[in-house]
């Protein structure tokens, strides 16, 4: 067995353990990995920390002028494009680089929520694009229950 064959099949191997420990789990297990959860949830933690600074700066938003407003339209659409990653996981990788567009040019109008914002949403950002839906099949009958066809006797 030369180094690649064994490569691929230590590859099988790991592909099968996670398929199986996915098709064990319960039923949040089986959901999150059908999404790009942890972007999406990133995404919602960015647009919130963003929404930060409008919010204190309330009084002051809609004063001809000021760029506040922008720091609200920013983190709503971050907010918006969190949750629609959650709804149509199909187009995590647009929605990525909207994050990661959006989240940079929030420093223009809420500072980025210190910076910390800006730098989780392009985190956010990041995992949406390189979220990968693969597909594991559960069989209906897991390899952990007892098959008590096997034991029946027949006469």
């Amino acid at each position: 067995m030369d180094r690649k064959e064994r490569r691929r099949q230590k590859k099988e191997e790991k592909w099968k353990k996670k398929t199986q420990n996915v098709a064990q789990s319960g039923k949040f297990k089986q959901w999150r990995n059908k999404r790009p959860f942890w972007g999406a949830t990133l995404t919602i933690l960015a647009a919130l920390i963003i929404l930060y600074i409008p919010l204190q700066l309330y009084a002051i938003a809609f004063i001809p002028g000021s760029l506040v407003f922008i720091g609200f339209l920013f983190s709503g659409i971050l907010l918006i494009i969190g949750i629609f990653s959650f709804i149509y996981p199909q187009f995590s990788s647009i929605f990525g680089v909207l994050t990661i567009f959006l989240s940079v040019l929030s420093i223009m109008g809420a500072l980025g929520g210190f910076i910390i914002g800006t730098i989780i949403g392009i985190i956010a950002g990041a995992l949406c694009i390189a979220w990968d839906k693969e597909e594991v099949a559960i069989p209906e009958k897991l390899p952990s229950e007892k098959d008590d066809s096997q034991y029946s006797i027949q006469a």
